[in-house]
């Protein structure tokens, strides 16, 4: 591959840590800081609360019918809540179905949109309101439905003629049988503190977790060595998310960066390290919407910083029609330091 796997998830080719937002917006959304310290205060108050929230997954789990559509479903999931690499991770899987031959479709819930499917999202008339951005986004990439009801989007995919069913998140979902789980987790944040939201990050225990997975990607980071141990006997693998080469000059390219993802800072930092000029940052919340203010202030601020807007693909998605030839991208791909752990599960999976 040629890349360090660097702290964060990204491939880094130098630079220190992100600086802090210049102004942070006042619509972030953040995980609380103490998810990632050791236990205190604060993640001893919330047990209860975790307790209750750890009893109804694995009360929805246990009780669930999981339905089969045909097809082989792939799962791409975490046992945290936010950003892990899970998108990414879906468009890796894609281009290694599309190799193969296969017609592949992706299932989503649908995160941030109003309808409720199942629905196949059709860019030319959806926007990121009705069907999520992360749906929209990867709409480009394969065939893509969004639909609350797992089972009935992933019937759905199979009677269009999907021969696979790639599904973003759902791994705590029990209403569609899977036959490939692939966790990921942050390299650099891992499990955070070990609790269950919201006394920490965790959706449900890991040794539950990794008891119904079958495979685990650690993006990036530090930490390597340690998740490995903690998620033992679960094969891994390990990979970064790294820029795509497209020709574009970053280098001085003068920009005001935003995002609204699960980390921003691991957005601005990557701009940095390809050599862009980052005048200002600015963190919204996952998935937030972007209102016409909002984009006009930061185009007025960039104006006043004879600077260029800059985001993420997943943000663009969020863009109003009448804005995307305003805003520049920086796209990311995962790239796997070895991937035949992964080919061997598809041999698997695809074989039966």
């Amino acid at each position: 591959m040629g890349r360090r796997l660097r702290r964060g998830g990204y491939a880094r080719p130098g630079g220190g840590p992100a600086r802090a937002p210049a102004r942070p917006d006042r619509h972030v959304s953040r995980a609380p800081g103490f998810w990632y310290r050791p236990p205190g205060l604060a993640s001893t108050l919330l047990s209860p609360l975790a307790a209750l929230w750890r009893w109804e997954t694995a009360r929805r789990i246990a009780k669930g019918t999981p339905a089969t559509v045909g097809v082989p479903v792939i799962c791409v999931g975490n046992l945290t809540v936010g950003g892990t690499g899970k998108t990414p991770t879906v468009i890796a899987l894609l281009d290694r179905l599309s190799a193969r031959g296969l017609k592949a479709h992706v299932l989503s819930r649908g995160h941030g949109g109003k309808e409720t499917g199942p629905l196949q999202v059709d860019p030319a008339r959806h926007t990121a309101a009705d069907v999520g951005d992360e749906p929209l986004m990867l709409s480009a990439f394969a065939p893509t439905w969004i639909a609350r009801d797992r089972a009935a989007g992933a019937r759905a995919a199979a009677q269009a003629g999907a021969e696979v069913i790639v599904m973003d998140d759902g791994f705590q979902n029990p209403a569609l049988a899977k036959d490939l789980s692939l966790i990921v987790v942050d390299g650099e944040t891992g499990f955070g503190n070990g609790r269950i939201v919201p006394a920490g990050p965790l959706r449900e225990p890991v040794a539950e977790g990794i008891a119904r997975a079958d495979l685990a990607l650690i993006v990036g980071g530090d930490n390597i060595s340690t998740i490995t141990e903690q998620i033992a006997p679960l094969p891994t693998l390990q990979g970064c998310i790294a820029p795509l080469q497209t020709g574009m000059p970053w280098q001085g390219f003068r920009a005001l960066a935003f995002a609204g993802i699960g980390r921003p800072a691991k957005f601005f930092a990557t701009l940095r390290e390809l050599g862009v000029d980052v005048v200002a940052t600015r963190a919204f919340g996952d998935h937030e919407p972007y209102a016409l203010p909002v984009l006009k202030r930061l185009e007025q601020e960039a104006l006043s910083h004879r600077a260029r807007l800059v985001t993420t693909e997943k943000d663009a998605a969020r863009l109003p029609a009448e804005w995307r030839a305003k805003v520049s991208v920086l796209p990311v791909r995962l790239e796997l330091e070895d991937g035949a752990a992964l080919d061997a599960a598809l041999d698997r999976v695809l074989s039966s």
